[in-house]
């Protein structure tokens, strides 16, 4: 009788764990109270207000370029991991390569963006970034996607003129992922959030550079093979000797991200 007991008790904890997993999951894959606060950006930097089909406030930062170029350059889209606050992408790419003018998307529900991310929201929302920032692109756009970032960036080349993509420590299925991360439960039946980065990268000709972490613990190798195997016009592939959260302040980061944004706009 105790070991009934005890299976049904054992039982009875797993449903609640995975209905817990299930109805939270969105807290956990956008934990958007982790990237509520950004750094004190330089002058000329500015902020617009997008609206949502659903009457939401989506925020873009825009940072013109820190020095005149010699020729046009193209404008650099980033879309930040699931922890990153768009002020400190736009940033980051602003002093790499401070020739560009840079803007970041601050996703839904994001401080100060409103609503709820989502991955269809991510996705339509950078479309609408795009529609924004494009018709100023002299040299065109190229989009830098960090993690789950990457995602986006690669389902915007989909639907959108890119004259490249960065992808910064991809992974090829959020669901793949997250079965991964999460073997004891049944994550590819609970999973409401879709994004198949390795499926759409497939069907595209988009010039594409990627940069890996080789001690990444997050996207495990398995998870980025299939994107690099995806790639049809793969134009640099550059691996780190770092970790999935250390890799930006790795000193051959900056390098790989210049040589990654000349790689696919030709520079």
């Amino acid at each position: 009788m105790w070991l009934l007991k005890l299976t049904l008790a054992l039982a009875g904890s797993y449903v609640i764990v995975a209905a817990g997993v299930y109805f939270f999951q969105a807290r956990l894959i956008f934990p958007a109270g982790l990237a509520a606060f950004g750094p004190d950006l330089p002058a000329g930097a500015r902020y617009v207000e997008l609206m949502t089909e659903e009457g939401d406030r989506i925020v873009l930062v825009r940072l013109p370029p820190g020095r005149p170029p010699a020729k046009p350059r193209p404008l650099l889209l980033g879309f930040g991991g699931n922890a990153w606050n768009a002020d400190a992408l736009a940033l980051m790419l602003h002093q790499i390569l401070p020739e560009h003018e840079v803007a970041a998307m601050h996703y839904r529900g994001y401080e100060p963006s409103d609503g709820r991310p989502s991955a269809a929201a991510l996705f339509v929302d950078a479309r609408q970034a795009y529609d924004h920032v494009a018709a100023e692109a002299e040299a065109g756009v190229v989009s830098v996607g960090l993690s789950i970032g990457a995602a986006v960036a690669v389902d915007l080349a989909a639907t959108r003129h890119l004259r490249g993509v960065i992808l910064v420590t991809p992974f090829d299925s959020l669901k793949e992922l997250a079965a991964h991360h999460y073997s004891w439960l049944p994550v590819r039946l609970l999973l409401q959030h879709r994004m198949e980065t390795a499926e759409t990268l497939r069907n595209l000709d988009v010039p594409t550079a990627i940069i890996t972490a080789d001690n990444d613990l997050v996207v495990p190798a398995a998870r980025l093979a299939p994107v690099r195997a995806a790639a049809r016009d793969l134009r640099s592939d550059i691996a780190i000797g770092a970790g999935h959260d250390d890799l930006y302040g790795h000193p051959d980061f900056a390098g790989a991200l210049r040589e990654s944004i000349a790689a696919v706009s030709g520079d």
